[in-house]
């Protein structure tokens, strides 16, 4: 099963492309699940453009085909270099980035109302997790539920604590 982390329809994607191009950062909400444990659906991530020579390993980047994956390497390919980027648990790489594609470099996640900074590595543990999600649908599909779950009940105390 592969899912993308689907952020945005054709019209957005240029609008998005337009505002990072200009210099400006996006705001953007996950709803896919390819990037396990590390973005999770209704994280909210700050997106601002970066060039294509300052990308290293281990960032998490959006590219042109609507996709927000984490950087596994630069290939060069004759005279042109290309990103590897696949999601962390997605067993398979994507389609390679060249530079053209590349919109921008996550550099802020919101989650439950913390912010937090994207890591570049992920720590053996988390990088298990995600090997168990990439292969344990069933595993999968609990940890997505309790995470809605959460969400919801973080949402109704919100909204008491406002009504209070």
């Amino acid at each position: 099963m592969r899912q993308t982390v689907e952020l945005l329809d054709a019209p957005q994607m240029e609008l998005a492309a337009e505002a990072l191009s200009s210099g400006r950062a996006i705001r953007l909400c996950v709803r896919g699940s390819s990037m396990l444990p590390s973005l999770w659906p209704g994280d909210i991530l700050t997106i601002a453009h970066t060039s294509f020579g300052d990308v290293v390993c281990g960032d998490i980047v959006l590219v042109r085909r609507n996709v927000v994956h984490r950087v596994i390497r630069k290939e060069n390919f004759g005279e042109r270099v290309c990103l590897i980027t696949r999601g962390d648990a997605v067993s398979q790489n994507d389609p390679l980035v060249e530079e053209g594609e590349l919109l921008g470099k996550v550099t802020n996640i919101e989650r439950n109302g913390r912010s937090m900074v994207p890591r570049r590595e992920i720590s053996p543990i988390l990088r298990f997790f995600a090997w168990t999600l990439r292969h344990w649908s069933q595993l999968r599909s609990v940890c997505l539920r309790l995470h809605s779950w959460r969400q919801s009940s973080d949402r109704g105390q919100l909204r008491e604590s406002v009504h209070v």
